[in-house]
């Protein structure tokens, strides 16, 4: 397998047990000069103010001049006499002016970003770097991170216990402003005790991915990777072109892979898309999927003496997806809110309810009314693992994997028209510890799911940013996805779609009326696919008129009693949806 793509899957299936170790490479692209080329600068500057010509060899220069190499510490303090002074000298060389912003120098790379995004998302937590530099703490503020930063030995001591930290960034050298950094070739030979006996930790404990580091210089931290007793987890050295001498023997001391790369930026880009769209698929095998439709399609087609694996089936599946949910895995309600770690979360919970989900299009169509009892005690369990401390974004998410096995069976529901089905699941009651129990109908649509913010916690998701029913449209692209093969077109897995919208939208209406707002029904994306919202108005008026008191929408009791019950339900919505369509356009 390509090093790259192994990594890729290493970090998925591993989240957390991997540190980086970051060289001076990753940020050469952000034009950040090394500490070597800071100190040289600065002898030159000596150089110039005393008249003095230290070219072609400024080290050699200040060393035939002051018999020491040259220093980061001494040279400050020669050319600035107050921290304020010596501050201003090295922003220049670590901040960017105004200029340089613009062009986008010394502010944060793409490979600083991404590994921002894998630590959002809970597939990094340890850094070590040995820059002075601080993208990657701006690249980490960036998506809502405050890491723990460690860039002396002293903070070592006084530091949360591995285990603990979400994410701390380790400073090996130290940090810009602060003279006491490590540069010089005798201050990189050995470090501090407290140091060494962190660095033990993390390379025994941790895998390792190295990027933008040589192995040539830095003695100190070399012989720290070398010492390591562990090889639990593998290490990957990614490096342009061949390693040096120092790097090949030091990977295969640890039996690890090197990773060819062309830049630090393509590399760390790249292998968060991989993490991504392995997560993506993260799920049953498309063949064990197909397996358990067919099955569940056997079971349909002889109810009478199947019945009982239908039962098994449904409860076997949901019993295992209550399992992950509960897990470690979606434990987190405390993690960072941004795009990577909403889209993250979402495609996950997609991933393990695949099966679910297409089970509960197969019943919504076919079912028998027992059958669809048993996809009614799998909204109640999905619901029952709902958590009650952390987040209350990721809290209200932990409701997804109802919202989809509910859209997927009344989307099924719709191909044949089946109000009994959309009836017997929004009318089910689901309770979780400590809430006061809710009917379907009031936890599925999207705009209950996450009622604080709907649109702005729906807007998080990747591509939905700029949505007015962010949610609801995700939905429906991963819906299409996999059951668009049973739709006309799209246009007409829309109209489905937006006919299981409408009949959510008239079910909250009548069965949970808002207490704030008399008018309102849970929007969708009906609110602006003004065609289609007229034709299922439509299609439900002419079901009245040809069949009256027996029309499914009336005999389901789900939007009134009566056709005068539902023809009112029916007007409520149209007035909803004339002043919705003018708020949102």
């Amino acid at each position: 397998m390509n090093p790259e793509l192994s990594l890729a899957f290493a970090l998925q299936s591993s989240p957390g047990v991997y540190a980086l170790l970051l060289g001076s490479g990753v940020s050469r692209a952000a034009r950040i000069p090394t500490g070597w080329e800071v100190v040289i600068d600065l002898v030159r500057k000596l150089a110039s103010a005393q008249s003095a010509d230290c070219e072609p060899e400024p080290a050699a220069w200040y060393e035939a001049q002051y018999g020491v190499q040259p220093g980061y510490s001494q040279l400050l303090d020669a050319l600035a006499k107050t921290p304020s002074e010596r501050q201003q000298i090295l922003r220049t060389y670590f901040e960017p002016s105004e200029e340089e912003r613009k062009e986008g120098a010394k502010t944060p790379t793409k490979a600083h970003r991404a590994i921002a995004n894998l630590i959002a998302s809970g597939q990094i937590r340890i850094v070590l770097t040995t820059n002075f530099d601080r993208l990657m703490e701006r690249a980490l503020e960036d998506v809502g991170i405050a890491p723990t930063v460690i860039s002396t030995p002293d903070q070592i001591e006084g530091a949360v216990p591995l285990a603990h930290i979400k994410c701390c960034v380790l400073k090996l050298h130290g940090d810009y402003l602060d003279t006491r950094i490590l540069n010089t070739p005798e201050e990189l030979a050995a470090y501090d005790n407290r140091l060494d006996r962190f660095l033990d930790r993390v390379f025994d404990e941790f895998g390792l991915i190295a990027c933008g580091w040589s192995a040539e210089w830095d003695d100190a931290l070399r012989a720290a990777v070398e010492r390591a007793p562990s090889r639990r987890y593998s290490t990957f050295f990614a490096a342009r072109g061949e390693l040096g001498e120092r790097a090949t023997a030091l990977l295969a001391r640890r039996g690890g892979q090197h990773v060819s790369i062309s830049d630090a930026d393509s590399f760390f880009d790249s292998l968060e898309q991989k993490v991504r769209a392995i997560e993506q698929f993260s799920q049953p095998h498309p063949i064990s999927v197909k397996a358990a439709v067919a099955a569940c399609k056997r079971y349909l087609a002889d109810p009478e003496t199947s019945r009982i694996r239908l039962a098994d089936l449904i409860a076997d599946e949901c019993r295992r997806v209550c399992k992950e949910l509960t897990s470690d895995r979606f434990a987190n309600t405390f993690e960072s809110v941004n795009t990577a770690s909403v889209t993250s979360r979402v495609r996950q919970y997609e991933g393990l309810c695949q099966t679910l989900s297409a089970l509960a299009f197969e019943i919504g169509r076919w079912g028998t009314a027992k059958a669809v009892s048993h996809l009614a005690a799998a909204q109640r369990r999905l619901y029952s693992t709902k958590g009650s401390q952390g987040s209350v974004l990721w809290l209200s998410y932990q409701g997804y994997p109802v919202t989809l096995l509910t859209y997927s069976a009344l989307l099924g529901a719709s191909l044949e028209g089946r109000c009994d089905v959309v009836a017997s699941l929004l009318t089910n009651e689901l309770e979780v510890a400590s809430r006061q129990p809710a009917l379907a109908v009031d936890v599925a649509p999207p705009f209950c799911l996450l009622s604080d913010d709907p649109q702005g916690w729906g807007r998080l998701l990747e591509g939905k940013d700029r949505r007015h029913a962010p949610l609801n449209e995700w939905l429906a692209d991963f819906l299409w996805e996999r059951f668009g093969e049973e739709f006309d077109s799209r246009a007409d897995f829309d109209l489905r779609f937006d006919w299981v919208e409408v009949v959510l939208a008239l079910g909250n209406h009548k069965l949970c009326p808002s207490v704030f707002n008399a008018e309102f029904h849970p929007p969708g994306c009906y609110g602006y696919r003004t065609a289609n919202r007229e034709r299922v108005v439509h299609k439900i008026k002419g079901s009245l008129e040809s069949n009256g008191e027996k029309s499914p929408y009336v005999i389901s009791r789900l939007f009134g009693n009566s056709v005068v019950e539902v023809q009112q339900a029916i007007g409520a919505f149209e007035a909803w949806t004339t002043r919705l369509s003018g708020f949102w356009w």
